[in-house]
């Protein structure tokens, strides 16, 4: 048995994700238990060595360094204190437009929900939806579940796909029952840089359910070279694409229903 301790100072890097799991590539090696403590848990540092340790350390790394949560790290894309973007569910109103954008690929298919408030322009992701090595009529059947009637976006040519193949992707997936359309075309560092405006100036949040969302909008990042690592990022992605097509989305379809032969609806 073997018992390893350490600070998290290089945010979710490889070895903090073996350990922490939450993205696909954690399935093997993930130990029996992870404790993650801070240096109030500790009983050999008093409260005033605390703050005097704390006080000298720049702010990205007193998290790190007081709770055990890991930092941004190098190179983070939406370099935005995860609290500040998180949100518990609630009952969205009804003049809220929802719609989902979606992403697909053969080892990662995944989709984000989102509910849109025009009052104030503040985007919600509400819902996610990743899985891999299924066929399009289980994706389908998983995305419809959340609602038929809600519209989506998908852009294909981000997985290397042509013209003619995204087409036939878009029509796979109609022909599934999915309201479905290709995205505006935009470059990535575009749609990169909306997402983070809209982080920055609190338009752009995150429902704290969305686990795996969250997973990979901490280690979306770039590399050294300032490419962005294409790898677990289906859902920021599929985040992305919905992002630059607000006007698209629609307002919920109310629910019909019957009594005694006499439809109504609520």
């Amino acid at each position: 048995m073997l018992f390893g301790t350490f600070t998290p100072l290089l945010g979710m890097s490889d070895v903090v994700m073996h350990f922490l799991g939450g993205l696909e590539d954690n399935e093997e090696g993930i130990p029996d238990a992870v404790v993650q403590i801070g240096m109030r848990d500790v009983p050999h540092i008093s409260a005033e060595e605390r703050e005097a340790i704390l006080s000298k350390l720049p702010p990205h790394q007193r998290k790190a360094r007081e709770y055990g949560i890991p930092t941004l790290g190098s190179g983070a894309i939406y370099p935005v204190d995860e609290e500040e973007i998180t949100f518990d569910a609630f009952e969205y109103p009804p003049h809220w437009t929802r719609g989902y954008g979606f992403d697909v690929g053969w080892n990662n298919t995944a989709a984000i929900w989102c509910a849109y408030d025009r009052d104030t322009d503040i985007l919600r992701v509400v819902d996610e939806y990743k899985a891999g090595e299924k066929l399009p009529a289980v994706h389908a059947s998983a995305i419809k579940a959340r609602g038929e009637w809600q519209p989506g976006v998908i852009d294909p040519a981000s997985k290397g796909h042509s013209a003619n193949d995204g087409k036939r992707l878009v029509k796979l997936y109609k022909g599934e029952g999915l309201k479905i359309e290709l995205a505006e075309r935009q470059q990535r560092e575009s749609g990169i840089l909306e997402c983070l405006n809209r982080f920055t100036t609190g338009r752009l949040l995150i429902a704290s359910h969305c686990v795996k969302t969250l997973a990979e909008f901490r280690v979306y990042r770039r590399d050294e070279k300032g490419n962005v690592v294409k790898k677990n990022d289906h859902l920021m992605d599929a985040m992305r694409y919905r992002v630059l097509d607000l006007k698209g989305m629609r307002l919920p379809r109310p629910a019909r229903v019957r009594y005694h032969g006499i439809r109504s609806v609520r």
